[in-house]
């Protein structure tokens, strides 16, 4: 299940309304978009939604945050945002699997391209957040999320569980370190499951 969560994985004047046609409003995409961050992060965080022809800046951002919006048309709800210093490595995947490259396909490229240097992974630890759940989960009315599920990531590129003291498996709630010694190793956090009407 974390592994299927992590793989779907994305002012003012300047907004722009994405070319299909969108039930939301540009506010409650925005409030949707943000909706997995940490309060302090939500007003400047950039948000991009997804449009016919790819990714859509919705508005800009003044933070170091990336924040994509719910992809319309599927069976859930799912948002996720990340520090900016992780776009090279999310961009590259996205253009990879546009090209029609499988998931092990997209690995394997970025892996070769981080190593030799060719791909840029964060110098420091860089935060993902994401929040997914059912369709409905987003209420445009008051603009809130319950019923989904929160993860928290922390990519620390090349990180063992020598070198952080994580273990390499945990249970939920508890951080664990994931694909270690990799390009995209990565600090996990899996939030409680949300029961219907949690807010998260």
């Amino acid at each position: 299940m974390v592994r299927l969560m992590l793989i779907a994985l994305f002012a003012g004047a300047c907004w722009i309304q994405p070319a299909f046609a969108q039930s939301l409003t540009a506010e409650q995409q925005i409030a949707a978009a943000v909706s997995p961050l940490p309060d302090e992060y939500k007003e400047g965080a950039e948000v991009r939604v997804f449009a016919d022809d790819g990714l859509e800046t919705l508005r800009p951002g003044s933070n170091d945050m990336i924040c994509l919006g719910d992809q319309p048309g599927d069976d859930r709800f799912h948002v996720a945002c990340y520090h900016d210093s992780l776009e090279p490595f999310m961009e590259r995947g996205r253009t990879l699997r546009a090209e029609g490259h499988d998931d092990d396909t997209v690995r394997q490229i970025r892996e070769e391209e981080a190593r030799s240097g060719q791909l840029n992974m964060p110098e420091q630890a860089a935060a993902l957040y994401s929040l997914t759940g059912p369709p409905d989960s987003f209420d445009p009315e008051d603009m809130t999320v319950s019923g989904a599920t929160p993860l928290h990531v922390v990519y620390m590129p090349y990180a063992t569980t020598e070198s952080t003291g994580l273990p390499s498996g945990a249970p939920r709630g508890q951080p664990w370190l994931m694909n270690p010694g990799m390009p995209w190793a990565h600090m996990m956090l899996v939030g409680p499951e949300a029961s219907d009407g949690g807010s998260q």
